[in-house]
């Protein structure tokens, strides 16, 4: 049996996070008496659900989890704090201004055409740069001042492919905020139509009959649903296969990451027992002047002159080893907070990846559960009334659907914005050592 995009998978979600983390009961949705499906809709548009409703989906505090002692962390105000923030209520007015006044500015008009639609499908969608310079911070023009008199290191090449993978990746996060705009236009007639509907009898529970008006507008509708396509790619569509080499090229980064964050320490902790080492001897030496006093002065100072040779491999660790230090801890600095960065966008770019496979997948069950009442022909009451009534109970779960990947890219602009920044502080404070 198809599955028709039921809210089973959200509850579950939501009933497993509350067992694990107890999070206080979610708040009752919107009313819908009087206003319909489109009613609730076009509320949703004016401000971040998420101001609504504090129940946690998914990845909101993922990361917020992955310590060894998220059991003790409360995880639903974590959430509420981040989706709160004043630079994730921003982004969200940012991405949906010109929506919500019917403008469309930050997209062109071809954008919204058909085969608009297949370039999102293909991974390379046109996006507007002067949407990703609103939205991603810092811009790239102040990132280039900051990279250009940092010398060719490793991590210098690390720090600018970190930036340039979080920028690709934020354009395809915009391409899917567009596919959810076309999803909500996809779903408009459909939900206009159920509203125009009436409801189920109440004596047995079944729908209404609908009138031959009305059987012949929903076959319209229906039609001109089927006709286009769908918003979301697929797990083996160009878009998604480009979506997987944008994650792949975060695991690549991080392990590199690691990996320098691995020799910097080492060479730190080095730095450090040569210190200590340079001390020891230089007591040693102090101890060795005190006992043998004058008479044996000439020997001490050949003794002083000879300690260099008794300690090999760290004379040339105690020129400056303090400034060595300094520069040491802001090389690490750098790399942790690269790592951080690179770490959280991966776990964002997980949940994104799934919520647009579940999209696509109710989606195409609602596509193929349109075609059948459409192959019996227009006039065919009962096929087209039970279309409508899946759809009617299953319109609900996939607006919610949407609103989880709008809210999930808006958190990970506010991560990645917040890992661009701590990055671009640190570099501006000490270029990475040679």
């Amino acid at each position: 049996m198809l599955c028709f995009g039921s809210s089973t998978g959200r509850s579950t979600r939501r009933a497993t996070a509350t067992a694990a983390f107890s999070p206080p009961p979610s708040f009752p949705l919107p009313e819908e008496e009087g206003e319909g499906i489109n009613g609730r809709r076009w509320r949703n548009r004016d401000r971040s659900p998420l101001s609504e409703r504090s129940d946690p989906t998914t990845s909101a505090a993922e990361s917020v989890a992955a310590s060894p002692a998220s059991s003790t962390i409360n995880l639903s105000r974590e959430y509420t704090r981040a989706v709160t923030t004043g630079s994730f209520q921003e982004i969200w007015s940012k991405i949906h201004r010109d929506q919500c006044e019917g403008e469309g500015e930050w997209w062109d008009d071809e954008e919204m055409t058909d085969s608009a639609a297949d370039v999102v499908e293909a991974g390379a969608p046109p996006s507007s740069s002067r949407m990703i310079e609103q939205v991603l911070q810092p811009d790239r023009t102040s990132i280039e001042e900051a990279l250009h008199g940092a010398p060719p290191t490793p991590l210098a090449r690390l720090v600018s492919d970190y930036f340039d993978s979080s920028e690709h990746t934020s354009r395809f996060c915009l391409s899917l905020v567009r596919a959810v705009f076309r999803a909500r236009s996809l779903y408009a007639p459909i939900g206009d139509l159920i509203d125009l509907l009436p409801a189920s009898t109440a004596v047995d529970g079944f729908p209404a009959r609908l009138t031959e008006a009305q059987c012949d507008l929903a076959f319209d509708r229906l039609l001109e649903f089927d006709r286009l396509g769908n918003p979301f790619t697929s797990s083996s569509s160009d878009g998604s296969r480009s979506f997987h080499g944008l994650r792949g090229c975060f695991a690549e980064l991080k392990q590199q990451l690691e990996l320098h964050l691995l020799k910097a320490s080492r060479r730190y902790r080095l730095m450090c027992c040569a210190t200590r080492g340079s001390g020891a001897s230089l007591i040693v030496s102090t101890i060795g002047l005190a006992v043998t006093g004058v008479v044996l002065a000439t020997h001490a100072l050949v003794t002083l002159l000879a300690r260099p040779a008794l300690f090999p491999g760290r004379c040339h660790r105690m020129i400056d080893v303090p400034g060595l230090r300094k520069r040491q801890r802001d090389y690490i600095a750098q790399l942790e907070a690269a790592s951080r960065g690179v770490y959280v966008i991966n776990n964002d770019l997980d949940t994104i990846d799934r919520l647009v496979a579940r999209l696509h997948a109710t989606v195409e069950s609602d596509r193929v559960l349109v075609r059948l009442g459409l192959e019996s022909g227009k006039g065919q009451q009962h096929p087209i009334q039970e279309v409508l009534h899946h759809l009617r109970k299953n319109h609900p779960s996939f607006l919610h659907q949407l609103e989880d990947l709008e809210e999930h890219v808006c958190l990970y602009f506010a991560a990645v914005n917040r890992a661009r920044f701590l990055l671009f502080r640190q570099i501006q404070q000490q270029p990475p050592p040679p």
